[in-house]
Parts: C-alpha cells; sequence; structure tokens
C-alpha cells in the first residue's frame, strides 16, 4: 500500500477514535421525564452549561424519554449528574456509590385528598379498588400512597396524569378519579382557599428530605466540592434559578447541601414496593 495513502488512513483512524472518546467522555446530566423534551431542555441545559463550566469538561442535559428508559440507564449507572427525588437519591447512594450534594430547601409532603361531598370515601380503606388520580409510579407522589397498602390485592388503582401537580389536579377535578395525591406545595400554594376547602385529606405524607442532585463516582472530589460550593454560595445559585424556581415556585433562592446520610432508608419506596429494584 502506498505509504502516503496509509499515513492517510492511519492518522484518519486516530483522529475518528479520538473524536468518538470524546463523544464517550461526554457526562451526562439527566431528570425524570415529567415533562416535554423541550420543556426538560429549558429547565436543565442552563444547569448542564453551568456545570461543564465549571469542571472543565462537556456535560450535556440528557431527557431520558420516558420513565422505563430513565430506570434503566440510572440503574446501569449511564447518567453522571441528576436531579430528582429522594428516593431515587437514596437508591443510586446505597447501589451505585453516589453522592448527593446540594438540595432544594425545605422538605416534600404530599396528600391523599378526596371531594368533601362524596359519602363514599371517608379513609383508606374506602379507596381499595378505587382510582387515585396521581404521577404515575415510580414518581415518589405515588408511591408515598401506595406504601399505604402493602397487600398487593387491596391497593387502589392508579390513573397516571403525566405533566405535573396541575394536570393531576384538572383530571381529578374532572372527575377521573375517586381522590388525588397533590403535593403540598402545589396544594397549600397554588390552590385558592375556596378550591381547599372542597377537599378531605385521607392521608398527608411525613416530610421527606427535598429533590436534590447526585454525581457519581465519575467525578472527582475536587470537582464534587466546586459543584457544591458554586450551587449553594456562588454564582450557580443564578445560573440555575430556572430549576430552583419550578420546583419550589420561588419560595427559596438557592441549593443548600445535602449529606448522603439524610437520605438513608428512601430507596425503600422503591425497593419495598416495585419488583425489579
Amino acid at each position: 500500500m502506498n505509504k502516503k495513502i496509509f499515513g492517510g488512513l492511519f492518522s484518519g483512524g486516530i483522529l475518528l477514535a479520538l473524536a468518538g472518546y470524546s463523544v464517550a467522555a461526554d457526562m451526562i446530566l439527566s431528570a425524570p421525564p415529567r415533562e416535554s423534551v423541550d420543556a426538560g431542555e429549558k429547565l436543565y441545559a442552563p444547569l448542564a452549561k453551568h456545570v461543564s463550566e465549571l469542571i472543565g469538561a462537556t456535560v450535556i442535559y440528557q431527557h431520558p424519554g420516558n420513565w422505563l428508559n430513565y430506570q434503566r440507564n440510572m440503574r446501569s449507572d449511564k447518567y453522571d449528574i441528576i436531579f430528582d427525588d429522594p428516593h431515587f437519591i437514596s437508591w443510586r447512594i446505597a447501589h451505585i456509590k453516589n453522592d448527593v450534594l446540594v438540595k432544594l430547601s425545605g422538605t416534600m409532603k404530599f396528600y391523599l385528598v378526596a371531594n368533601k361531598s362524596d359519602e363514599t370515601i371517608h379513609s383508606l380503606n374506602n379507596l381499595v379498588g378505587q382510582t387515585i388520580c396521581a404521577i404515575p409510579s415510580p414518581d415518589i407522589s405515588s408511591l408515598t400512597v401506595l406504601e399505604k397498602f402493602p397487600n398487593p390485592a387491596r391497593q387502589p388503582v392508579i390513573y397516571g396524569v403525566n405533566g405535573g401537580m396541575e394536570k393531576v389536579y384538572k383530571a381529578f377535578s374532572s372527575g377521573k378519579c375517586k381522590a388525588s395525591v397533590l403535593g403540598a406545595v402545589f396544594f397549600e400554594n397554588k390552590l385558592k382557599q375556596q378550591q381547599r376547602e372542597k377537599f378531605k385529606i385521607l392521608f398527608q405524607s411525613k416530610p421527606l428530605p427535598n429533590r436534590g442532585i447526585t454525581v457519581s463516582q465519575r467525578l472527582s472530589a475536587k470537582d464534587k466540592n466546586i459543584i457544591l460550593q458554586s450551587l449553594s454560595l456562588g454564582v450557580g445559585v443564578k445560573a440555575n434559578n430556572t430549576v430552583i424556581n419550578h420546583y419550589s415556585e420561588k419560595m427559596h433562592k438557592s441549593f443548600v447541601p445535602a449529606t448522603n446520610s439524610e437520605y438513608s432508608g428512601y430507596n425503600m419506596l422503591l425497593e419495598g414496593i416495585i419488583f425489579g429494584w
């Protein structure tokens, strides 16, 4: 073979290999598929861009597409940086050695409500075999309620509603279900008093540690500390206000530092209810 041709092929092969390595080396930031692809990009791409600048590596936001992909990719440790709920955070800490860096301030809590005018529903026992409007499992809102029904034969049926608490509320208000799971932030801050007065609360969950950001073992201790400091104290507070405002209804100004220990045990909301976790 002509030496020039061979040299060109060899050099091209190296460039292709390096290009492939660069793509493969990109770090992936993800979050649950509650939003559409476009909405997810608006929410999380600024966070990915900011972390890229912090640690000098390319971090891309990747929408998982659906819950099945999200679960599979999470369990196979595909994601490097994730913003999501305490049960997922707890599972990753316990099983794939992720570390939680920061969280939204405050706690998460959920209400299971029914209409006051419904004389057939007075307690959890009345919901056996009935339909409940909620964001579908494995979202923590529905799992906190299913935990109260340990016998699978006596569980209510979750009428899955994607798109956030507003859509869950609308589905329930239109008569799709006998009860509904609503987040406390939505219930207490988004609904007017006259709307809340139409409900009876059948169950309220204990406060849970809030949503947070975990990172994989592929990030160094130095990078973890840089991210923690920036998102809780530095310029990252302003850079990521899209996520903070979206999930805290503008009540909180920044992420706050978090520790692995405060999420201990919440993985059982997954492992104790959903087969395969």
